[in-house]
């Protein structure tokens, strides 16, 4: 690494120094107060972890995590990112590489600044396609069809979102799709200037997906005003069942938080539930993923595997949500401040940081292997954040 890392803090730090206001408001703040995002991260930090003592841990510990079917080098991966070449020109490109460079899943969005198509090529073995249900069916149709024909063979749908969430932030910055070069912005970029020569080589940020839907003109603005028209609450359980019929690979439903609607999902046919409430960007007043997994974990059927994304930001929290009942961990937010801090390295940079914190808090917890963690979390799991469980609050 070209710079010693010691956290996702730092990075946040610098890319708070490194890019316009209006791009680190738009990836870091979240909906209403933002409380929904401050109790993502209170969770973890109040979540202790019982260690166990006198165990050989010396020598080589395995990170090896196996999840819908096939063997992952870590137990983390990249979460899927709307609009992220806003925090950094390129940005889904250079995730997309750093994790098949790492042997994690990346998940493509369908509001990517690039297309999926590119994506599935940038990452062969790793790449999963996230779609977002908008308000055509025809177009929500040839999505499906586009990332088949891809090669992707894992499928997330998110179901968190019939409405946009206000972000007081964006708000405050009047933050919109196409830029408006005011006064203000102007001065934001010009006293940015490594981001603004990046995003000056790259163009703006386009929803490069949904540039064959919009029509003859693919103008910036154009776009903008696409996506803004596809938003819709109208997908539902119906809805859903439709697709998995139509979708031949893995699929993954993500935003639950209630343990029967995981429950359900299952019984729908879901392969696997990633419990998430968006970073805290949708719903200000929903409760924490690691407060809510446990008792999703007693819903779904044994061995029914969950994904957990909000507010992980290090290795431990990585343990902490494998022995509360996740199998897979996603992160956002902490890419897009490591490629935005530290240019095309620092998603690699990242994706060895987490590595290496997370074999620390398994050699401390007397774990060899994930399997060996996970066991020891579902036998003492009756009485987690109680005094005998591997995991209390402090």
């Amino acid at each position: 690494m070209t710079r010693h890392l010691i956290s996702v803090d730092d990075l946040r730090q610098e890319a708070r120094r490194r890019l316009p206001r209006f791009a680190f408001d738009f990836i870091d703040g979240a909906a209403g107060s933002e409380a929904g995002l401050r109790r993502n991260r209170a969770a973890f930090e109040d979540a202790v972890l019982r260690p166990r003592a006198l165990v050989d841990v010396d020598g080589d510990l395995s990170t090896t995590a196996e999840l819908l079917g096939r063997e992952w080098a870590m137990p983390f991966g990249v979460a899927p990112i709307g609009l992220a070449g806003l925090a950094w020109p390129g940005m889904d490109r250079i995730l997309a590489e750093a994790a098949q460079a790492a042997g994690a899943p990346y998940a493509a969005s369908t509001p990517a600044t690039a297309t999926l198509e590119s994506l599935r090529r940038a990452a062969p073995t790793s790449a999963w396609f996230q779609l977002y249900v908008g308000r055509s069916q025809e177009i929500v149709d040839d999505l499906l069809a586009r990332a088949a024909d891809a090669g992707y063979d894992t499928l997330i749908v998110t179901v968190d979102v019939p409405r946009p969430g206000r972000r007081r932030r964006d708000l405050r910055n009047r933050f919109a799709l196409p830029l408006r070069y005011t006064p203000a912005f102007v001065w934001d970029l010009v006293t940015h200037p490594a981001w603004s020569m990046a995003a000056a080589h790259n163009g703006p940020p386009r929803f490069a997906n949904l540039e064959r839907y919009a029509g003859a003109s693919s103008s910036a603005a154009s776009l903008a005003e696409f996506q803004a028209a596809q938003s819709s609450g109208r997908l539902d359980w119906r809805l859903l069942t439709e697709i998995r019929r139509a979708w031949k690979g893995k699929l993954i439903v993500k935003g639950l938080l209630a343990p029967s609607d995981a429950a359900r999902a299952a019984s729908e046919g879901a392969d696997a539930v990633a419990v998430s409430n968006h970073g805290g960007r949708q719903l200000d007043s929903a409760p924490a993923t690691l407060q809510v997994l446990p008792a999703i974990r007693q819903a779904v059927p044994d061995g029914f595997p969950l994904l957990l994304d909000g507010g992980v930001r290090s290795g431990e929290d990585i343990v902490k949500a494998l022995v509360a009942g996740a199998d897979y961990v996603l992160m956002g937010r902490p890419f897009l401040y490591a490629v935005a801090a530290r240019g095309r390295t620092g998603a690699s940079d990242l994706f060895h940081l987490l590595r290496m914190e997370l074999l620390d808090a398994m050699a401390q917890m007397g774990c060899r292997t994930l399997q060996e963690l996970t066991m020891r979390g579902s036998e003492e799991r009756h009485t987690s954040f109680g005094e005998q469980g591997i995991m209390t609050k402090r």
